[in-house]
């Protein structure tokens, strides 16, 4: 006697290996999404490659960011780093505002940019991800209307650019030019 399953066994069955293929699709995305380590929020490892992250060029506050990434002694330029930077979009809770540049043969960056919105609880802030040949470090620049600070762990990682590790901020009405360099 053969066993005949019925229709509607089936569709079941097929419908639970369908969900089972599409949840492990997602969640092995999801996992390729995260497994870059970042400690912050809203990085995405498939940002354009640009040096203006502007909404518009006419209104607003603008950020003109520029610097140089050095090596871990601090004492050499890093000339073709990838610098990653994202930040939240003005008025909004969204990562929009993101892009990837390379250093040029001096190690020097620049990109200008919207003044970032602040999460609720903190500061307005930029965040890099710097990577050179196997090293990868990341990092944030917090910004207000009044200067521009490095975080604790910032200093203590890099610390040996002496002279040259506070960010510098100079503003006028609208634009503002932050000096802020890296070490990896």
């Amino acid at each position: 006697m053969k066993i005949h399953p019925s229709r509607r066994l089936f569709l079941r069955n097929t419908a639970i290996a369908t969900t089972g293929v599409a949840l492990l699709s997602s969640t092995t995305f999801a996992n390729t999404l995260t497994s870059n380590n970042c400690p912050f929020d809203g990085y995405n490892p498939y940002a354009e490659e640009k040096t203006d992250l502007r909404t518009s060029s006419l209104f607003g506050k603008h950020l003109h960011v520029k610097g140089e990434i050095f090596d871990t002694t601090g004492t050499h330029k890093l000339s073709n780093a990838t610098v990653e930077v994202w930040h939240l979009s003005p008025n909004s809770t969204k990562y929009k505002h993101r892009a990837k540049l390379k250093t040029n043969t001096f190690g020097e960056y620049h990109f200008i940019t919207d003044f970032p919105n602040k999460e609720i609880g903190k500061g307005s802030r930029i965040y890099f991800k710097v990577s050179y040949k196997s090293a990868t470090y990341f990092t944030e620049l917090l910004v207000n209307d009044f200067g521009a600070y490095i975080t604790s762990k910032h200093w203590e990682e890099n610390n040996q650019l002496n002279s040259k590790l506070f960010p510098i901020k100079n503003s006028n009405i609208n634009n503002s030019v932050i000096t802020f360099n890296i070490s990896i």
